[in-house]
């Protein structure tokens, strides 16, 4: 679920997307490890007319990112269940974006749309991340649910004087499933 909060102000809503990659880790001491992933996601926004009573406005803009995050792996617990924190910084490369609207020619009058126009100039996408999680490990491999949060420290549109949004950073809440099989002993 991603979001990006803009400055001036435009009213959006989390818009689902999908997420999936490759997981390495290597846990280096007892209770700490680093995990590095190579996904693809989606993410964007959707926006909220929900003060047109009657209408069916829509909007939405999916941007899509191949992304590398490289996080520190905190655990505890025992040998087969154990708990987790990921926290580290995550870059990522535009590939592509998409919008999906029904209100081309529809002038707003108290209502920024600058958004709708513009196509996503920073095609590098970095920022930190982290989540707690939960793991266990079998004979057959290790299940892992972990929640995740992304804020990214760079913008989606330029941030220059002239610009129209001198702040339009990404925002994600993920939730990921994962299998991993172990490699070394």
């Amino acid at each position: 679920f991603s979001t990006v909060s803009f400055a001036p102000k435009v009213k959006t809503k989390q818009l689902m997307g999908y997420l999936g990659g490759v997981t390495a880790r290597w846990n280096t001491e007892k209770h700490v490890g680093l995990q590095v992933e190579l996904n693809y996601s989606q993410n964007g926004w959707d926006e909220d007319f929900t003060d047109y009573e009657g209408k069916d406005y829509k909007y939405s803009r999916v941007i899509n990112y191949l992304e590398f995050p490289f996080l520190t792996h905190i655990y505890f617990g025992g040998e087969r269940a154990r708990f987790f924190i990921n926290l580290g910084p995550k870059i990522g490369f535009m590939l592509s974006e998409s919008t999906s609207q029904n209100i081309e020619g529809i002038e707003f009058e108290d209502r920024v749309t600058e958004q709708h126009s513009l196509d996503v100039e920073k095609k590098f996408a970095w920022g930190l991340c982290g989540g707690p999680g939960f793991e266990l490990r079998t004979g057959i491999g290790t299940f892992s649910l972990e929640g995740r949060y992304y804020y990214a420290l760079g913008d989606v549109f330029g941030n220059r004087k002239e610009d129209a949004f001198p702040k339009s950073s990404s925002q994600a809440f993920t939730v990921k499933l994962a299998y991993l099989i172990p490699v070394l002993k």
